[in-house]
């Protein structure tokens, strides 16, 4: 072939590059993993046609970038590839005999996990097993039932090997759950999961690196190149770099190793020594972005300014105290690395801030884009000022509002879930703030984000429609200003020659498609670096 051949032409109704004020454009030729030449007509790029190029002749088809998910947990997604998939149930019984059927071809006293990605209140019953009830599935296998990444439910026989009993303390930042006659549940909240936790046997290399090949394929074919995930230990960390030495990652990870349950910069300083060695073992698959912090809880700890709509003597928690987490956000970008903080609740917002704010004055000249916040739930129109002024980056995620509504308004009332994730205020104030799922607690998809951003809609309705965005603004938050925030700008975002060739092929314009369709909208073929990695078969 040529060295100005084209490995893989295509020929299309629309190209978006994605440039601002570019044309759509009607072909698109790659060679090897990069954008090689667009043209504005059908045939314009014909010439780099050789024995070897692959055409492909798609007059009704849409070509877009393909998109990045700047916040999710691709790990979970995988670990849960393997495991009961109680998300599948429609009320407790299901739930129930899934559990069941799984423990009949499981040796006695071995572990047994659940998928993540389910709402109780999307159960009949709305809400969550027991123990006593999990007990009826099995008393013979342990079970840890996880929903989302603060909330787990465990059997008697759990409990029993965790030691926890009625007299157990209940750790800082957790909780330990009780029933209305007093005595255990089953539940762990946030810092009470590692009791239990630390119990369960790892899943052998092998099948962690078979549970990423299955759940990037499934992030691939809805349209995602890109993932973020923003909780990785060292020990996932290593099975990324296994899975990328196999070939078996069908997107482009980004990682936040997790310092989730360390409480000192010392132990912050720990965990940078084990980092050290993966400055120099990165590629475009894989590589460490940086460092992820939690500041407070999920949708039953997010720390709010004014109390609960269903506890008024309680508005959530913060996990560090502010000078504690400057002094650790400090050793990190001392070293060069980068930081995102979870922060939902407007208190928490607020906190954040302050801290962001101490380490940009004690460390001048910081890069931009060193400190991020993820999600900002509830950051108002003060707060957001005083992201945009300090220039620190937000992730916001949708998806999250979209399953946990009804959840979140029987902690925080109907008026603070409406404010939620205000997409339409960061843009206006000019926000560096880019979009994702918050997959388990939220589900992954190109155009499940873009639908819901545009639309507000929920499990329940419409929620806080002032915060809409329109469809070209919510693309920008998954292509453009997703590479901005992993610094890649000038790699990926746009469709552009030079730069890499992951893009997504969709059999009609999503931009025109009617919107109750749009939601689960998913391309025909995803490329990343020039590669096929997933593809529905036309």
């Amino acid at each position: 072939m040529s060295d100005h051949g084209a490995d893989l032409l295509i020929r299309a109704g629309t190209v978006h590059t994605l440039v601002p004020g570019q044309a759509p454009q009607r072909a698109l030729a790659l060679r090897g993993d990069r954008v090689a030449a667009v043209s504005a007509y059908p045939s314009g790029l014909d010439h780099l046609v050789s024995a070897g190029t692959r055409v492909h002749d798609l007059p009704g088809a849409t070509v877009l970038p393909a998109f990045d998910d700047t916040h999710t947990h691709l790990i979970f997604a995988a670990l849960g590839a393997h495991d009961v998939p109680v998300h599948l149930a429609r009320n407790i019984p299901e739930f129930l005999d899934l559990l069941r059927q799984r423990a009949a071809v499981t040796p006695a006293g071995k572990w047994i996990r659940t998928t993540t990605n389910w709402q109780e209140l999307n159960l009949a019953e709305r809400g969550m097993p027991t123990a006593a009830e999990l007990d009826q599935a099995t008393d013979r296998h342990p079970v840890l039932v996880k929903r989302g990444g603060h909330n787990d439910v465990v059997n008697t026989l759990a409990l029993r090997l965790a030691g926890i009993t009625e007299d157990t303390p209940v750790p800082p930042g957790g909780t330990i759950g009780r029933g209305a006659d007093g005595k255990l549940d089953g539940r762990l909240i946030d810092s009470a999961l590692h009791l239990v936790e630390h119990l369960v046997p790892a899943p052998d290399r092998a099948e962690r690196i078979d549970g990423l090949r299955l759940a990037s394929r499934a992030y691939a074919a809805t349209g995602i190149g890109t993932v973020r995930d923003c909780a990785v230990t060292p020990e996932d960390y290593a099975v990324l770099l296994a899975a990328r030495e196999a070939g078996a990652l069908s997107t482009r990870v980004r990682a936040l190793i997790s310092a989730l349950g360390l409480t000192s910069a010392a132990q912050v300083e720990d965990l940078l020594d084990v980092m050290e060695e993966w400055r120099d073992d990165s590629d475009r698959w894989l590589s460490v972005w940086g460092v992820k912090f939690g500041l407070d809880g999920g949708l039953e700890a997010g720390a709010t300014e004014e109390p609960y709509a269903c506890e008024h003597s309680f508005s959530g928690r913060l996990i560090w105290e502010p000078y504690a987490l400057v002094e650790a956000v400090e050793a990190v970008v001392r070293r060069g690395w980068r930081v995102g903080t979870h922060a939902y609740g407007d208190r928490a917002v607020r906190t954040l801030l302050d801290v962001y704010e101490r380490v940009l004055q004690r460390n001048p000249g910081l890069p931009a884009g060193t400190l991020v916040m993820e999600h900002g739930g509830l950051a108002g129109p003060e707060q957001r000022a005083r992201a945009v002024a300090l220039g620190v980056p937000v992730t916001i995620q949708q998806p999250l509002l979209h399953d946990t509504a009804e959840v979140e308004e029987g902690y925080w009332g109907p008026e603070r879930v409406a404010r939620l994730f205000p997409a339409r205020g960061w843009i206006d104030m000019g926000a560096q703030v880019s979009a994702g799922s918050d997959f388990p607690v939220g589900q992954f998809g190109a155009m499940r984000s873009v639908w819901g951003m545009t639309t507000r809609r929920t499990v329940i309705g419409v929620k806080g429609p002032e915060h809409a965005i329109t469809y070209n603004e919510a693309l920008t938050l998954h292509t453009t200003n997703a590479a901005r925030l992993l610094g890649e700008e000038h790699l990926r975002g746009t469709l552009t020659p030079g730069r890499l060739a992951d893009l997504t092929i969709w059999d009609q314009d999503p931009a025109n498609c009617p919107l109750d369709a749009l939601r689960d909208l998913t391309p025909t073929h995803t490329f990343i670096g020039g590669r096929l990695v997933a593809s529905t078969g036309t």
